[in-house]
């Protein structure tokens, strides 16, 4: 489903829609939540419903009217929850809710009403935030679902932001559209199935966007990883005929002082390799690139929005797969730094594409920050589920403004302690370091092997593993399938970003 996005300032009495939405706050009447200026029809039927608290407001309510009003003849309210509470956060699932209720409505042109009470609840551009949860809640992934009679998989949808109090711009409600949009191209590398995106087709998607946004792409291959040194890359892409890719995307503004770097796990499909995972759910390892399809998504917004920052993107893609070459528990690598690596267990080898990675872009970009996002451990799910990424850092200041971002984009963080004892673990028996640790601990352990990568340059590491499929109860997620999760905080890093103490 394809939103297109208007902005008017007709009086809502004037408005001629086949659907309108409204945001309702908890507890209040229809002159409360700001909407008195709502067609008598419409204000009629929702202020009967709120009087008999048929409808009350509350977060994650909603309710359906067929108004009988021919100018609109239907209409959606969402409940915000209580007024002291609202914030961005909770208009954006609201409006994710009211995205995923309008195929529900059969309506080709859609309204919704932006009131100063949902303005003045947020620093954000209330509008912007409204069309961003929207067209998250909106997005739906058929691409390989039969339609009948041959119809197109996409429906557009005109969306007007009524806005009869003048609170946004067009340019904001675009910004909101940007966002999403590179959240659900995100989404859609992270669902499609292992056989139509291989290594090769994220380098593709990557030029793609290069092209598209004049950034400087270049794809080092194989041969080109074996000159540089890349033996845990390689090691990893062993077992696969199709051959690993390390992506290199750069978006350069000339009023830039700074670089950041972003860097993405990219396995295309994880199978273990010798140390075979169970089959039960095996299917979902095709989101082990979600890390990869975030930095795309970015890069893609990066590159629509222009900050005046420098921004180097790097994504090691690989297949993890167990054929007569793949490598070995107790094999012994060594890395782009020089480090040698005992391999342990093959599964864990997340670490040791993004380890290679890192070291090319430290050296190579001498970035000022790096960030990198992999689903790395399930042992994050076990910490925080699915609803917060976990963090490990070698600096507060860069860490505080990830956070930041977090809150911002709502797609949040929470930072694990990395204490050095932590890491007395990964030391290697016959290496300088083991590709895993022994025990508990599983997610701090693989941040702090990455760590040994980065050279002393402010790094955050985060794991995407509990938030990046299958999460519920956040409104403009997905009920099932890649989120996009990371998207929206890198590009919310990017635009405030601050040097660092």
């Amino acid at each position: 489903m394809e939103l297109k996005i208007e902005n008017n300032n007709i009086p809502l009495k004037n408005q001629k829609l086949e659907a309108l939405v409204v945001f309702v706050a908890e507890d209040t009447d229809v002159n409360g939540s700001g909407l008195k200026d709502l067609p008598d029809e419409l204000n009629k039927q929702l202020s009967t419903s709120l009087k008999l608290r048929i409808f009350n407001g509350k977060k994650g309510s909603s309710q359906h009217f067929v108004s009988g009003y021919t100018k609109i003849p239907q209409m959606l309210a969402i409940g915000v929850g209580k007024k002291n509470e609202l914030d961005a956060e909770t208009l954006r699932r609201a409006a994710g809710k009211a995205g995923k209720m309008l195929p529900a409505l059969k309506a080709n042109t859609v309204g919704f009403v932006l009131t100063s009470l949902l303005q003045n609840t947020t620093e954000t551009d209330a509008g912007q935030v409204l069309v961003e949860g929207l067209t998250l809640g909106a997005y739906e992934f058929n691409t390989y679902k039969k339609q009948e009679n041959n119809k197109s998989n996409t429906k557009f949808i005109k969306i007007h932001c009524c806005d009869p109090e003048k609170l946004t711009s067009l340019n904001a409600l675009k910004n909101g559209k940007i966002l999403a949009d590179g959240t659900n191209m995100a989404r859609t590398l992270g669902n499609t199935p292992a056989n139509d995106l291989k290594p090769k087709d994220l380098a593709a998607e990557a030029k793609k966007i290069a092209k598209q946004y004049k950034m400087e792409c270049t794809v080092l291959e194989e041969k080109d990883m074996k000159k540089l040194g890349m033996g845990m890359l390689l090691g990893v892409s062993r077992g696969s005929r199709e051959p690993a890719k390390l992506i290199v995307l750069e978006y350069s503004h000339q009023k830039a002082k700074q670089t950041v770097a972003l860097v993405g796990k990219g396995v295309t499909f994880d199978s273990g390799g010798i140390s075979l995972k169970p089959g039960k759910n095996m299917d979902e390892m095709k989101f082990d690139m979600c890390g990869a399809a975030a930095v795309l998504g970015a890069m893609k917004v990066i590159g629509e929005i222009n900050p005046k920052l420098n921004v180097v993107a790097v994504i090691p893609t690989t297949e993890n797969m167990p054929d007569g070459d793949a490598q070995r528990p107790g094999d012994i690598v060594t890395a782009h730094n020089g480090k040698r690596v005992e391999i342990l267990n093959t599964d864990a080898e997340g670490r040791l594409i993004l380890g290679d990675a890192l070291s090319y872009v430290v050296k190579e970009f001498k970035p000022d920050a790096v960030v990198d996002l992999a689903t790395l451990t399930g042992a994050v799910i076990t910490a925080l589920g699915h609803l917060t990424t976990g963090a490990i850092t070698n600096n507060d200041d860069l860490m505080e403004q990830v956070r930041k971002a977090g809150i911002n984009s709502g797609d949040r963080v929470w930072q694990l302690p990395s204490f050095p004892e932590y890491g007395e673990s990964i030391k290697g028996k016959y290496a300088d370091l083991q590709n895993i640790g022994v025990g508990d601990s599983g997610t701090i352990i693989g941040g702090l092997f990455l760590e040994h990568f980065i050279d002393g340059t402010p790094w955050v590491h985060l794991d995407i593993a509990g938030t990046s499929w299958n999460v519920k109860h956040i409104g403009y997620h997905p009920n099932s399938g890649a989120t996009g999760v990371g998207v929206r905080l890198l590009v919310d890093l990017v635009q405030n970003w601050k040097t660092l103490k």
